[in-house]
């Protein structure tokens, strides 16, 4: 079931201008996006689809799955991918309290910051508490939401539906959102060849985030 809409309303980005929604539109640049991983196989394959089309991205870890997948999580940054911080346990902040939230997501920022000097976060779900929101902000983290969800994720989305979200929605700057997870890969695995197609022939680059 769709909560969020497709595309994030512009009414709603203006709500919150302190997350970063999408960037400038200026240039025929998209940002993927991709939550959930290191995930055995599956972000192989989506970092060997990437480099089909010379793309980059972003990929936001869960610390859990860095710890039981350091190579892979090597292998994202070995590529030229940019990390974000996605919690340690898929902490869903609403129903967390903020210090136990906040030291989720220190946890996963110690792993990343063995690496690189990434401060990017996306709060699972898309939903978190104000408190947090706040002590994220002054501890200088981005926190990044999105303009475009593919619904990846989402088994009752065909994937020619989640194929459709994309391309239909995405404009110069967009943010867009999929999965590189077990759960996500049926939907991945048909539409993020094709999203990487489309765009490319409609001259779009697709970038890594930029480190604030």
């Amino acid at each position: 079931m769709q909560v969020f809409p497709t595309k994030t309303p512009d009414f709603v980005k203006s709500l919150f201008p302190q997350f970063l929604w999408h960037l400038p539109d200026n240039e025929k640049v998209l940002y993927l996006t991709f939550d959930d991983g290191p995930t055995p196989e599956i972000t192989d394959w989506v970092l060997n689809c990437l480099e089909n089309y010379n793309a980059k991205a972003t990929f936001f870890c869960i610390g859990k799955n860095i710890d039981l997948h350091p190579l892979i999580f090597d292998q994202v940054l070995a590529k030229g991918h940019v990390i974000g911080n996605h919690t340690y346990h898929h902490l869903k902040g609403w129903k967390s309290r903020t210090k136990t939230y906040m030291t989720d997501v220190s946890k996963t920022q110690d792993l990343i910051q063995e690496k690189t000097d990434s401060k990017l976060f996306r709060p699972p779900y898309g939903k978190f508490k104000s408190s947090q929101a706040r002590k994220l902000l002054r501890d200088d983290y981005t926190i990044v939401l999105w303009d475009v969800l593919s619904y990846d994720w989402d088994q009752s989305v065909s994937p020619e539906k989640c194929f459709n979200n994309v391309i239909s929605k995405a404009r110069n700057g967009s943010i867009i959102v999929m999965h590189d997870s077990v759960k996500a890969s049926n939907n991945l695995k048909y539409a993020l060849p094709r999203i990487l197609d489309h765009f490319t022939q409609e001259e779009y680059h697709f970038k890594s985030l930029p480190l604030f």
